[in-house]
C-alpha cells in the first residue's frame, strides 16, 4: 500500500479529518477530533503510526519483524508504526479499522450522540 492509498482509505471513514497540527509533513486523521493515524509524508520507506490494543500490538511486531515496530514519538504500548510496503494492504487496511474502532470505543457519551448521528 502506498501513502496515497493510507490516506484514502481513512478518509472514507465516518467523522474523520486531516491535518497538519504538528509541522507540514506530518498528517494526522483524527476522528471526532480524536487521532487514530498519523503518517510522515517525507519517511521513506512510507510508514505509519496507528494505534493498537496493546496485546495485539505485541503479536504484530514479533509476527512481522522489521514491519511492524513500537510507535515512532508515540507511547509503545498503544502505538505502531507500521511499514507500509512490508505489510500486505488488507491488514494495513485491518489496522486501520483497528484503531479507528479502538478510538471511537473511547467517546464521551456526547461524543457518541455526535458521531452516530453522522451519515
Amino acid at each position: 500500500m502506498n501513502i496515497e492509498d493510507f490516506r484514502d482509505y481513512c478518509l472514507i471513514k465516518k467523522g474523520v479529518t486531516e491535518s497538519f497540527p504538528f509541522d507540514e509533513q506530518t498528517l494526522v486523521f483524527k476522528v471526532m477530533g480524536k487521532m487514530f493515524a498519523l503518517c510522515g509524508l517525507e519517511r521513506i520507506p512510507a510508514q505509519v503510526n496507528l494505534k493498537c490494543d496493546p496485546d495485539r500490538a505485541i503479536e504484530l511486531r514479533e509476527t512481522y519483524d522489521g514491519g511492524v515496530v513500537e510507535g515512532w514519538h508515540m507511547s509503545k504500548v498503544h502505538w505502531n508504526t507500521v511499514m507500509l510496503e512490508m505489510i500486505p494492504p488488507k491488514l494495513v487496511m485491518e489496522l486501520i479499522d483497528h484503531s479507528y474502532n479502538l478510538v471511537v470505543a473511547k467517546f464521551t457519551k456526547k461524543l457518541k450522540t455526535e458521531f452516530n448521528a453522522l451519515s
